[in-house]
């Protein structure tokens, strides 16, 4: 991580950053190794506990890459009945398709695939394409997790179980990213750009995730950060349990994700995701920094894929390659320039004190 990837990153005296720190602050809360699976093991019996009587116990998002390939996989060891829940807006790689269905007949789990009405998601991706906004993915994040917690609630589920780990996704500098669950920022960005009225897209809002948590009692839980994280070495676990096949960057094995971390980010705004990702890895201990610098030295995108993504995206959006240029060449907009959800004490701030106090009675698990 450098100045160029976040222009707000500090350094102290030895030349270390704040994401390190931070890194292993979070390190220091896990529970991993022969203890975390004792707890694991704990908590897959409190589900099973729950799931009684139930089609399943638990339900998990399956896109097929390695963290959510990792989680059913673990989900298979602790003996859980989950609900793998496939999220198709549109952009799977092939490569992913006959990833979920080897990891699905393997491990024996049923699949639930929900297809977003393809119009209405590819209008919402040109408007914050024509925004010009950082996080068009949020927009994915945002429907994939409504998508989840409703079929949690409608199927009586209590235990959502996510791939979210520290050992490899912990540093994220805020410019970044913009909150998934801002269903008030979605809405004001398509309202700025959209043309088509959003009918079936997936929302929710904090309103709708605290009752699902606080009422209908669903948790999610990070079941990777109960176990000792390698990624190469899970990478050949898989591939040797379940006839995975690696996709050559994280989280590649959507199409579209794969040309805005490979084009659209490192062209429009700077940022080439693979220093975050790699200095967890170098936090972690899994690989060294000359071996992250060897990895960021290489093309960000190889040269034919790009071509043939580069097509195929302009294609599917119904765009021209001058419509695109112009896109790129659009100076970045914050977020915040349009509407957005502001915290309930931002709100009302009469209510601060209410809310410190309802923390304390329901904290955030």
């Amino acid at each position: 991580m450098d100045t160029i990837a976040d222009p707000d990153i500090q350094f102290d005296e030895k030349g270390i950053c704040n994401y390190y720190y931070e890194y292993k602050k979070a390190e220091a809360d896990l529970h991993t190794g022969e203890q975390g699976w004792k707890e694991l093991e704990a908590l897959a019996a409190e589900i099973k506990e729950a799931g009684k009587g139930l089609p399943y116990d638990c339900i998990m998002g399956l896109s097929g890459g390695v963290d959510s390939t990792y989680v059913a996989y673990l989900a298979k060891q602790l003996g859980l009945r989950p609900l793998a829940v496939h999220f198709d807006n549109g952009w799977n790689s092939e490569l992913a398709v006959m990833n979920i269905e080897n990891i699905i007949n393997r491990l024996g789990f049923d699949l639930y695939t929900y297809v977003i009405n393809w119009n209405e998601f590819r209008d919402l991706q040109l408007a914050y394409l024509k925004a010009s906004v950082v996080d068009i993915e949020a927009i994915t994040d945002h429907a994939i997790f409504a998508t989840l917690y409703r079929l949690a609630g409608e199927k009586k589920i209590k235990y959502f179980l996510n791939g979210t780990n520290v050992q490899t996704e912990n540093t994220l500098p805020k410019s970044w990213i913009h909150s998934k669950s801002d269903h008030v920022n979605i809405k004001a960005i398509h309202k700025a750009y959209g043309q088509l009225p959003l009918k079936t897209f997936p929302f929710s809002n904090a309103k709708v995730k605290r009752y699902y948590r606080e009422v209908m009692g669903v948790r999610s839980i990070s079941v990777i950060n109960y176990v000792d994280y390698n990624k190469q070495q899970v990478k050949q676990l898989i591939q040797k349990e379940l006839g995975w096949r690696d996709y050559g960057g994280k989280h590649y094995e959507s199409v579209w994700t794969r040309f805005y971390q490979g084009y659209i980010l490192p062209e429009k705004f700077g940022i080439d995701k693979r220093k975050a990702h790699l200095s967890d890895l170098i936090f972690g201990g899994q690989i060294s920094k000359a071996e992250a610098l060897e990895e960021l030295a290489k093309a960000i995108y190889d040269p034919k894929q790009f071509s043939i993504d580069y097509e195929f995206v302009l294609k599917k959006l119904g765009m021209t390659a001058e419509d695109l240029d112009a896109i790129i060449k659009a100076p970045p907009r914050s977020h915040y320039d349009f509407d957005y959800e502001k915290p309930i004490d931002e709100r009302y701030p009469v209510l601060k004190p209410i809310k410190s106090i309802y923390r304390t009675i329901f904290p955030v698990k």
